[in-house]
């Protein structure tokens, strides 16, 4: 089952755990903040199935819950 994937920059605090759980998803900007690797202009996106364990890794990890997941 596909999870969707929301982010919300205004909480991320560059810290970097997200891209290092989840590198192919997640990257960061010139300040330091979460976007999509793929879709750096995007919010939200579903997550395929080989990727749902490294992107809940990185959700649980998150300090500041800029990660958030949807079923």
């Amino acid at each position: 089952m596909s999870q969707r994937c929301k982010i919300v920059p205004e909480r991320c605090i560059a810290c970097g755990l997200c891209a290092l759980y989840a590198p192919n998803i997640f990257d960061y900007d010139e300040d330091g903040i979460v976007l999509f690797a793929q879709e750096p202009t995007a919010r939200q996106q579903f997550i395929i199935d080989e990727e749902q364990e490294t992107v809940q890794t990185a959700y649980r990890k998150c300090p500041t819950r800029a990660i958030l997941l949807e079923k």
